[in-house]
């Protein structure tokens, strides 16, 4: 692999992708274990007023924080960790592991920014694993839109609405995306039960809450004290 060319890629474009890193077998035990632990249906960490605002749906889950070290295959890959490396010039740390449930029928994920983008040295580094395929079937596809990393604060609009050079991608099975926090990006509505895999990572020196405040087209919201900080409207 050409690390350089990738990292050149993340900087050109906010997000870079990889079709086929996790081996099948590695994906479907880490789809059943995460499915174990949302067969018990938890409550959501996020409120009602957040998913009413927001027009987000998903049910997060921290397995790391239970002390449930579950999925090291993957948080400890040489060559998945080599990329970071090389975007972050060998100057980065784990941020945290997250599991991303959405039932079917639910709203998927509303355009935002994981982080403010006042200072672009300041930022989150989604690394995104999918355990399963996502399809027209599964509905949940991921929407990006490339160069918005450097393009400064969300716009106000429709928290759903198609953008004019958005990208639409339907990750199979083993992709992994590396996305950059301040990217705009969303998710589609889940027709089946749909999940995803966040192994965040931060430049060394950015503060662990990073994403507490997330900015969405029609609100900034700071989970910490769950509430939104500021309308935004036109």
């Amino acid at each position: 692999m050409d690390f350089e060319k990738v990292a050149q890629e993340f900087w050109e474009n906010g997000y870079v992708i990889f079709e086929k890193f996790f081996s099948d077998e590695l994906m479907d035990e880490y789809n059943r274990r995460i499915l174990d632990h949302f067969e018990s249906d938890p409550e959501s960490e996020l409120n009602s007023e957040f998913e009413q605002k927001s027009k987000v749906q998903v049910v997060p889950w921290f397995p790391y924080r239970e002390n449930k070290p579950y999925f090291d295959e993957v948080d400890k890959n040489e060559t998945f960790n080599k990329i970071t490396d090389t975007i972050l010039n060998d100057s980065w740390e784990n941020l945290y592991c997250m599991m991303m449930y959405s039932k079917a029928g639910t709203i998927g994920q509303a355009w935002h920014q994981d982080c403010p983008p006042s200072d672009n040295t300041k930022f989150n580094i989604n690394r995104l694993v999918y355990t399963h395929d996502i399809t027209d079937a599964t509905g949940g596809a991921i929407v990006v839109f490339p160069k918005t990393h450097i393009k400064g604060e969300l716009t106000i609009g429709d928290p759903h609405e198609e953008m004019v050079g958005q990208q639409v991608y339907q990750p199979k099975k083993g992709t992994v995306i590396f996305l950059h926090g301040h990217c705009w990006h969303r998710v589609t509505p889940a027709k089946q039960d749909r999940i995803s895999s966040n192994f965040r990572a931060i430049p060394k020196g950015t503060s662990e809450d990073i994403t507490d405040i997330c900015v969405y087209r029609n609100m900034r919201y700071r989970f910490s004290t769950q509430e939104v900080i500021e309308e935004r409207k036109l």
